[in-house]
């Protein structure tokens, strides 16, 4: 088997053995983030088209972003991975190579170069918006040639059992990067920078080998699966060298100082000395000067282990929340029969909330991958409404539940190759639009029942007004719950009930909820004035030129009084159907237009008027069309 052979086996190899992940924090703890309501979004899905354009996505999305109220990306592995443009980035290759030099095959990587990377993230952060770089330190692949090595096999079972005596292999552990040529970094990886592979060239052999020599052994303290799980794939990292861990660091130091990323995702942490992450994040904050929020991954559904991890790292990272998302994923295939009651027992978000991450699906989880355990459609929102309008926890939007997500899996041994993710894009945007406004202040929870839970929230000085959330996995039902504003009314704001809800003498309120549903009512101005109608405002056929986007524009302030340099911008969700949620008051009639603009280029919907009058309550949609 060749070099490229090699690199495609162990990338047929990543995509199975790739479970162990979870995510954690320093510097910027998890709190302060939870206190100005931060929300973290995953940019990137494991099938996101390798054409290089996503780096160029994420700076013209950037600003849409932040004002649907996300405040962080993390985005994928920026650097050249062991198959080039088609590595998701989990098989890095070489580390200071973010798209600028030809190797294995190519300038750029999956998601574009390094010019447009450093373009995205100064787009990022001019919107507001904080980066997350994911970091993958556990492995190497596509080495530039073979060494030979001394080694032994251990058993994939039991990874501290040796068999079959000693054994000569040529190992793919000699990284020279002489496209590359030193910029950057003269440091160049050999064999006793490692610690086991995975392939014997030689031998044409798929084992577990672990290299022999002064010091060579299992990393410890590591994950216990398989006796031993320091070795996942690859060339294993020995994190026990002292020129490896130097060389991570000053990697660290150029990566933040180079590409002013805000954080870190540390990838497969449980295979890891837990112990080098504390001196890891400590020298690299120190030398940058820069309070940097870390997420690492180790994901594992045994809450134990995620303890033991935080306090081997002495609470410097905060963890994603994989017990909580395996509740999700287990009330939503249950068909209305799990116990809601239950739904944070044994997670992260109950039990160490400041330190939780908390999800709803992941790459990991989506069809067609190692950890897959999709949340079914139905129950997302309810599952989105729960980490994004609670107290506990730092949320984190997946982006394939965002935008929705395409793609053909039969180079995974998928039997469902053609798979679709729908979009929830407009539910998501509506509760992010009511954790901006009402998730503030004293929370009250009603999780006393085996369908029908909700909570209140009871506003702050600057937040003063009230919300109420309620859903139910089951049958419609209703719940009293203490909401501590006396007769105020109180609408739901996702469009799923059109009633009105009025609380009474002692501030308490009976809200009810649709069979399989949720509902987040907001409290109303005394006055009676409602608050705004969100309304989705869709453009179809909206075919656009380079440079160009489709615009609403119409009668009312919000929509610009006709001006076109005041229309408001639509996102390509579905090109060439442009759309936006777009807040307008209730009961009022609109006259309004789809636009294109370009520069003081104005093109404008052909035909009259689009009509359309808003609702009193709950939320609406109007369409138009070139």
């Amino acid at each position: 088997m060749n070099n490229k052979s090699h690199n495609i086996q162990l990338m047929s190899n990543l995509k199975k053995a790739y479970v162990a992940s979870c995510f954690v924090l320093t510097g910027l703890t998890a709190t302060s983030v939870q206190a100005d309501n931060g929300v973290m979004m995953q940019y990137f899905q494991w099938y996101t088209p390798d054409d290089g354009t996503l780096w160029t996505e994420v700076q013209q999305n950037a600003a849409d972003l932040s004002a649907a109220g996300i405040t962080a990306l993390w985005l994928p592995p920026a650097y050249k991975g062991a198959s080039g443009k088609h590595d998701v980035g989990y098989g890095v290759y070489d580390m200071y190579d973010l798209g600028e030099f030809n190797q294995k095959g190519s300038i750029r990587t999956k998601y574009g170069t390094k010019e447009q990377y450093l373009a995205a993230i100064n787009a990022a952060h001019s919107q507001g918006i904080q980066i997350y770089g994911d970091v993958v330190f556990n492995h190497r692949g596509g080495a530039d040639d073979t060494e030979s090595v001394t080694a032994v096999r251990v058993s994939g079972d039991n990874r501290n059992h040796e068999y079959g005596g000693e054994v000569q292999i040529d190992a793919w552990t000699k990284f020279d990067f002489t496209e590359r040529n030193g910029k950057y970094s003269d440091f160049t990886w050999r064999w006793y920078h490692f610690d086991g592979t995975d392939w014997a060239q030689n031998l044409e052999e798929s084992s577990i080998f672990k290299f022999r020599g002064a010091g060579k052994s299992w990393d410890w303290e590591v994950d216990t699966n398989h006796g031993n799980y320091d070795y996942l794939m690859f060339a294993d990292l020995d994190m026990d060298h002292p020129d490896v861990v130097q060389e991570l660091k000053d990697w660290g130091e150029w990566y933040v100082n180079f590409t002013g990323v805000d954080g870190f995702r540390m990838d497969a942490v449980k295979h890891i000395k837990y112990q080098f992450f504390n001196e890891w994040l400590d020298d690299v904050s120190n030398k940058t000067g820069k309070s940097l929020f870390t997420v690492a991954e180790y994901w594992s559904y045994n809450k134990e282990e995620l303890h033991n991890f935080i306090s081997k790292t002495g609470g410097r990272m905060a963890l994603f929340d994989a017990p909580l998302h395996m509740n999700f994923y287990n009330a939503s295939n249950s068909s209305g029969n799990y116990d809601m009651s239950k739904i944070m027992d044994n997670t992260l978000m109950k039990e160490q909330p400041a330190l939780a991450v908390t999800l709803v699906d992941n790459h990991d989880t989506q069809p067609c991958q190692a950890l897959e355990s999709r949340v079914q459609d139905w129950f997302k929102p309810m599952a989105y409404a729960f980490v994004l309008l609670r107290e506990e926890g730092y949320p984190n939007i997946f982006h394939a539940d965002y935008y929705g997500a395409n793609y053909n899996a039969s180079d995974n041994g998928c039997n469902n190759t053609d798979i679709t993710i729908a979009s929830h894009k407009t539910s998501i945007d509506k509760l992010l639009d009511a954790r901006k406004k009402y998730a503030y202040g004293q929370q009250i929870s009603y999780l006393d029942h085996h369908n029908v839970i909700g909570w209140t929230r009871l506003g702050d000085v600057n937040h003063p007004k009230a919300m109420a959330v309620i859903m139910s996995d089951g049958s419609s039902g209703n719940k009293w719950m203490n909401i501590s504003r006396v007769n105020k009314t109180f609408i739901d704001v996702t469009g799923n009930r059109s009633d009105v809800v009025t609380s009474n003498s002692d501030g308490w309120a009976n809200f009810p909820v649709n069979g399989g549903s949720y509902a987040v009512w907001v409290e109303q101005d005394s006055d009676n004035q409602q608050n705004d109608i969100s309304v989705t405002f869709t453009c179809h056929n909206g075919y656009t030129q380079m440079g160009q986007d489709v615009y609403a524009v119409g009668n009312i302030n919000e929509l610009g009084q006709w001006n076109s340099n005041n229309a408001i911008k639509l996102s390509p969700t579905h090109y060439p159907t442009w759309s936006a949620n777009i807040n307008m008051p209730a009961s009022s009639q609109v006259q309004w237009k789809c636009i294109k603009k370009q520069g003081n280029e104005v093109i404008w919907q052909n035909g009259s008027n689009n009509s359309y009058t808003t609702p009193n309550t709950g939320s609406g949609s109007t369409v138009g069309s070139f």
